[in-house]
């Protein structure tokens, strides 16, 4: 759930893809040199700010910076742990048992690891199961189209839904053609611009197609690039208006739908959805430290989402960000560099579809909010790290392009202004200064919440310097001398 610049053009497109598919068939072969590596040129919506200034920081850690840097390089053990984590528990969707199942394991592992305090902290998260699916076209021709349900969807009844497809392209278009869409189906065939923008027809069009009388919505999903591939994600609704069912089509079938209204055809198409929400189930944020040698009540929090929806195995998305996270902690603590601050790496549960494990994590540390340092989380896929995004205030994010000069060897120390991640937004609310992981995105939105996203699109090495980039990251602002200042709190956070 991040965002993303526009799809790169199709040349270019299909060579990232033929380069990731070499790269990916024989990860064994790849070998990781400490050599610098050009800034990826792919990017989420911020902009790009220059590379990071060298300063008094920069000179203090260097010697300690570039000892991370080649035992992360050195290290396959992320990657086969990241392996393991997905082969084995496949999606992890809130309210699941693979959920559960998998947090299990991440404890028993920590605790292997020799990490510090590990712990399961009890958060309560939505259980919304998706149900048998499907959506045929049947007028002017049959044919199956690929879809999946949109989390929170209501059922459709047990025949399913056959009405009319009324194709739009915005919500203003949709308003113009009000009078049409009574009874029908619609469906916002919207191109993807960036993911902020376009995912607005995921979160609000089955509110805006109720609005306006329509039996059930379909949007086109959100992604620049498709082989058939539907991509899930959340949506809400409105008490104000019918809570009508509410699904992703693949590019290609939207496109299909589309083309045949402009002809003057009327598709008709039945949709079908099981899907059902069930009482709240029990769940857990997965804690652990490597405690400070001398500030152990002052915390620096690396993290990553744990839970995935339930397509794929959820291994970009964020089970790569968990395991960045979690191995940048445990390779500080096999290097013995024990910071003067703590650092303690948070695996929050249901990100994807409520919030609650970032939400649960800021009320059960409320009291210790004033001395958490910062916050980082990694949730935009674990590509090629480029640097930072950085919610905090100006002298804060001077400190840290201090820290980011530190990771231009291995094309990662860009600190920018904004950012920023989901699990991490509550905190920050609260003044504690925040970070995202940035990445080269060209490929994220390809695989972003669908049965794609897989083992098979990562590549060893780029996960190898994500935790590098991290590590070096939590390990100077958790030991440097001085604290990296904080912003007000937001008017939300002080209620």
């Amino acid at each position: 759930m991040t965002t993303s610049s526009r799809g790169r053009a199709a040349a270019s497109a299909l060579a990232a893809a033929a380069a990731l598919s070499l790269a990916c068939a024989h990860p064994a072969t790849q070998t990781t040199a400490a050599t610098p590596v050009p800034p990826a040129t792919g990017s989420r919506d911020t902009a790009r700010a220059p590379s990071s200034a060298a300063g008094p920081i920069t000179a203090r850690y260097r010697d300690d910076a570039d000892r991370i840097i080649n035992a992360a390089l050195a290290d396959s053990a992320p990657f086969r742990r990241l392996t393991e984590l997905t082969d084995r528990f496949g999606s992890r969707f809130s309210g699941s048992a693979s959920l559960e199942a998998a947090i299990d394991w991440v404890l028993a592992e920590m605790r292997r690891d020799g990490l510090a305090n590990v712990r399961g902290e009890p958060v309560m998260v939505p259980h919304w199961v998706r149900g048998a699916e499907s959506a045929e076209l049947v007028s002017p021709r049959r044919q199956r189209l690929h879809m999946l349900g949109l989390g929170g969807s209501v059922a459709t009844p047990p025949q399913g839904i056959t009405a009319p497809v009324l194709v739009v392209g915005s919500f203003d278009e949709l308003t113009s053609r009000a009078a049409e869409a009574r009874g029908k189906i619609v469906l916002f065939d919207v191109p993807f611009t960036t993911y902020r923008e376009t995912q607005r027809y995921r979160t609000g069009g089955a509110v805006a197609a109720a609005r306006v009388g329509a039996v059930a919505s379909l949007i086109r999903s959100v992604t620049p690039h498709s082989l058939s591939t539907p991509h899930t994600g959340g949506m809400r609704y409105d008490s104000t208006v019918a809570r009508i069912p509410h699904a992703a089509l693949t590019l290609e079938g939207a496109e299909l739908l589309h083309r045949m209204q402009d002809r003057g055809e009327r598709p008709v198409v039945t949709l079908t959805m099981g899907a059902q929400t069930l009482p709240d189930a029990p769940s857990r944020n997965v804690v652990a430290e490597l405690v400070g040698r001398e500030r152990p009540n002052e915390v620096v929090v690396i993290g990553g989402h744990i839970d995935s929806w339930d397509v794929g195995q959820g291994a970009m998305d964020d089970g790569g960000g968990s395991v960045a996270a979690w191995e940048a902690v445990r390779l500080l603590q096999r290097l013995g560099l024990r910071p003067r601050r703590t650092i303690r790496v948070v695996l929050w549960t249901n990100e994807e579809n409520g919030l609650r494990g970032g939400l649960g994590y800021r009320a059960a540390h409320e009291r210790e909010l004033a001395d958490h340092v910062l916050a980082i989380e990694s949730d935009g896929g674990v590509f090629s790290p480029t640097g930072f995004g950085v919610v905090g205030s100006d002298s804060a994010i001077a400190m840290a392009a201090q820290i980011g000069a530190l990771l231009d060897r291995i094309g990662a120390g860009r600190v920018e202004k904004g950012g920023g991640e989901a699990d991490i937004s509550p905190l920050v609310a609260a003044g504690v200064p925040g970070m995202g992981l940035e990445v080269d995105g060209t490929r994220y939105f390809w695989y972003h919440h669908t049965d794609a996203d897989t083992m098979d699109k990562l590549d060893p090495a780029e996960l190898a310097r994500c935790v590098a980039t991290m590590a070096v990251m939590a390990y100077v602002a958790a030991d440097m001398p001085d604290r990296l200042p904080r912003q007000a709190p937001t008017p939300a956070a002080t209620r």
